[in-house]
């Protein structure tokens, strides 16, 4: 009688066992595959950050001192000539570099997993089994910028202060370390993430047209039957420069207040800093720095985007 009590609750251990191993394994399977494709979207987009900080940033620094101190230049040309002239290469045109590359890692990292996860949330709760539509993938990498633009603040703050120039055609900082201390000790921690709202500003309706014009030059290029995971190298290249392109006509004027707060350390709020630009240097000042940046949007998006796209391949 006891021994068939306990074979009996034997039994009912193994069954039970069996039960939650089969509720438990699918659980743990998803879990580790969508923790395997967050990672590959961090390693691809921090491939992708460094891509476009080795196509773009000489026009990046040129893009910078034409905004903060415009008086100091004629021209992009004339501001590409001083400073290669004065600093060099590495000290002038890649001026800011470090913080550069480790803003473009973190933010592109960041700003492509939540991409992902984003896509997903939206297909989530669209009752209809259609693939997202551009509009939609345009308002996903809206909502990806928000957690970017986090990670983006501090190391861009440095970046732009690093990339400026004092009144005298002098840099304001030599190194990252140093620039980082004097803003800590004079402004404390808050001042890394002066900036903030501006950068807002920029990244959500920047990249709402990054994304939406990358996926849709995507969409235009890929033939009627086929699939847009399946483009060429230079047509991801071209989609990526569409996406570049985008997301500086969408926000250059919210950069350019961005920078100026960022820069002289002001204290003024975007929109009265936005104000006073327009005040006493006109509109056309909002779009000062604009060729450069343009020009640049191309080649180092269109790098990012295919060295996303291809690393993400490679990593299966």
């Amino acid at each position: 009688m006891a021994d068939h009590a306990s074979s009996s609750g034997h039994a009912a251990s193994t069954m039970l066992t069996g039960v939650t191993t089969d509720l438990t394994m699918p659980h743990t399977a998803s879990l580790k595959d969508a923790v395997m494709a967050a990672g590959k979207d961090v390693i691809a987009g921090t491939v992708g950050g460094v891509a476009v900080v080795v196509a773009g940033h000489p026009f990046d620094t040129i893009k910078v001192r034409l905004q903060s101190s415009p008086h100091l230049y004629a021209g992009p040309m004339d501001c590409f000539w001083k400073t290669w002239r004065k600093d060099g290469v590495i000290r002038g045109l890649y001026a800011g570099s470090v913080p550069a590359l480790a803003a473009n890692m973190a933010e592109n990292a960041v700003l492509f997993m939540c991409y992902q996860k984003c896509k997903e949330a939206i297909q989530a709760v669209d009752p209809s089994e259609a693939p997202l539509s551009n509009l939609q993938l345009a308002s996903a990498g809206a909502m990806a910028s928000v957690f970017a633009s986090a990670v983006l603040c501090p190391t861009e703050l440095v970046k732009c202060r690093l990339q400026a120039t004092l009144p005298s055609g002098e840099p304001m900082f030599r190194g990252s370390w140093q620039c980082m201390k004097h803003i800590v000790r004079v402004e404390g921690a808050r001042g890394l993430f002066r900036g903030m709202s501006s950068t807002f500003a920029r990244e959500i309706p920047g990249n709402f047209a990054f994304f939406g014009g990358y996926e849709l030059t995507r969409s235009l290029l890929t033939p009627e039957g086929g699939s847009v995971d399946d483009l060429s190298t230079p047509k991801l290249l071209f989609a990526g420069g569409m996406g570049g392109a985008g997301f500086w006509a969408a926000s250059y004027p919210f950069d350019v207040v961005k920078t100026r707060i960022q820069v002289e350390g002001s204290p003024l709020s975007f929109r009265a800093m936005l104000g006073h630009i327009v005040r006493t240097e006109g509109v056309q000042a909002l779009f000062r720095g604009i060729s450069p940046t343009i020009i640049r949007a191309f080649p180092s998006n269109a790098a990012l985007f295919a060295s996303f796209e291809l690393c993400r391949k490679f990593l299966g």
